[in-house]
């Protein structure tokens, strides 16, 4: 059973599709198609079974399906263990992040990163979703909770404050009528985050107008004037158009977490990364207490 095989299956049964398991491989349909066929002639049986909802597993499929991540989880390992003993300071490094993030807390330490070491390659993927650190879908993750996973290496980083913002026309409007101020959330799927609460029990009157998982298009809508938001400092105090409101009681802070797979801790491109995050970040939040 050839490796490049079995990932062609998980991509399968991972995206419901032959089309979406392309898609996500990179390469072609027929591709798929044909490296699935040459496992079901190993195993002389079909691994799938077309029916109204999508492809679901056939017994035999379930089986190699064991089998399948068992390959899946030595390669994995493998591949950690060798990118864990790189010894040179070049290459890729995948980061995870919340795109304000990368864009206003992050972004002066990669830039110091390749200043150093111009042979280190940041790649940010910027996303709310927490991404797999054991499948290496990132080196390193930098989040608002603490890691579950197992074999993770996590610490916390850092506090980050949070703050209201508005034009000074909303500012303005939301000092003669709270209520007349539109509310810019995050969206159903993130409606548990604390400020979330902390602004409707503020503004139990005003209604909410927008939501989106992403802070910057959140600082985007406010800047429109469309309502007040609240927004990590780094984000809001960055934009000029918009005005902090001063407020008796401030909006929860949150911890940054930091965190990746204990196979890549002797990764020297990352120790070099956490070691200028320390450092500057530190200095960050002091300034900004």
């Amino acid at each position: 059973m050839e490796w490049s095989d079995v990932r062609i299956f998980l991509a399968v049964i991972r995206n419901g599709s032959f089309g979406e398991a392309a898609r996500s491989l990179g390469v072609s349909h027929p591709t798929v198609g044909r490296r699935i066929k040459a496992l079901e002639d190993e195993a002389q049986q079909a691994l799938f079974r077309r029916t109204r909802d999508g492809l679901v597993l056939t017994d035999t499929g379930d089986a190699v399906l064991n089998m399948a991540e068992s390959m899946e989880n030595s390669a994995l390992a493998m591949e950690r263990r060798l990118a864990g003993n790189h010894e040179r300071l070049e290459g890729i490094l995948r980061i995870s992040s919340a795109e304000w993030f990368a864009g206003y807390v992050l972004a002066p330490v990669l830039t110091e990163l390749t200043r150093r070491h111009p042979a280190i390659v940041p790649e940010v993927i910027a996303s709310y979703r927490l991404l797999n650190l054991s499948r290496r879908d990132a080196d390193v993750a930098f989040r608002l909770v603490p890691f579950t996973e197992p074999d993770i290496v996590q610490r916390r980083l850092m506090s980050i404050s949070y703050g209201i913002y508005g034009t000074p026309e909303t500012v303005h409007a939301m000092q003669n009528d709270p209520a007349s101020v539109g509310l810019i959330l995050m969206n159903t799927a993130q409606s548990h985050f604390p400020d979330v609460a902390w602004l409707l029990d503020r503004y139990p009157l005003s209604r909410r107008v927008f939501t989106s998982t992403s802070r910057a298009v959140q600082a985007q809508m406010c800047l429109r004037g469309m309502g007040i938001a609240v927004l990590p400092r780094p984000l809001g105090d960055a934009i000029s158009e918009l005005q902090r409101i001063q407020t008796t009681e401030q909006p929860p802070s949150r911890d940054i977490w930091v965190g990746y797979h204990h196979d890549l801790r002797h990764m020297d491109r990352l120790r070099a990364m956490l070691d200028i995050a320390d450092t500057l970040l530190s200095d960050y939040v002091s300034a900004d207490k």
